[in-house]
């Protein structure tokens, strides 16, 4: 097989849906590297995504989202973020909470550039806060009733 010239257009490296690091079909699985790389994901105004490690950086190839919710926090009953993949925390955008076919939350990140699946812990958590009431989901924070567009199938189960 000729060698692959890479380049910051194809750099070969891929983010898939079970945010799993690949490079040139093959698994990265060290812990260091994958933190690293998690932490040196940008998403430009235009939806690319970029990983940055150093003074370097690339385009990747997301299967599906590039960050992960991995915990779901109250503020003082007021509010809930998020804390990313990144290591980074942002407040829970209610309005763009969706439902995938696979029954997995995610919502819209980095100032609604892009796209955040929940994992399994933190929706769990999410869903704690979650619901129905005359036919629409609601999130409820402290006392406060917040609409969602989630179907109510989604707290069905």
């Amino acid at each position: 097989m000729p060698a692959r010239w890479h380049t910051r257009e194809d750099s070969g490296i891929r983010l898939d849906r079970q945010f799993r690091w690949w490079h040139d079909g093959g698994l990265i699985d060290h812990p260091n590297i994958i933190e690293a790389f998690n932490k040196g994901l940008r998403v430009a105004d235009d939806g690319k995504v970029t990983l940055h490690f150093g003074n370097d950086w690339c385009f990747i190839e997301v299967e599906d989202a590039p960050f992960r919710v991995v915990a779901v926090d109250e503020a003082a009953g007021a509010r809930l973020s998020v804390r990313l993949s990144d290591r980074t925390a942002e407040w829970l955008d209610v309005a763009a909470l969706a439902l995938d076919d696979d029954g997995v939350l995610s919502t819209r990140v980095k100032e609604g550039r892009a796209k955040a699946r929940f994992g399994r812990d933190a929706q769990f958590q999410l869903a704690q806060h979650l619901e129905v009431e005359a036919g629409v989901v609601h999130l409820r924070v402290g006392g406060r009733l917040e609409p969602t567009s989630l179907p109510a199938s989604a707290l069905e189960g």
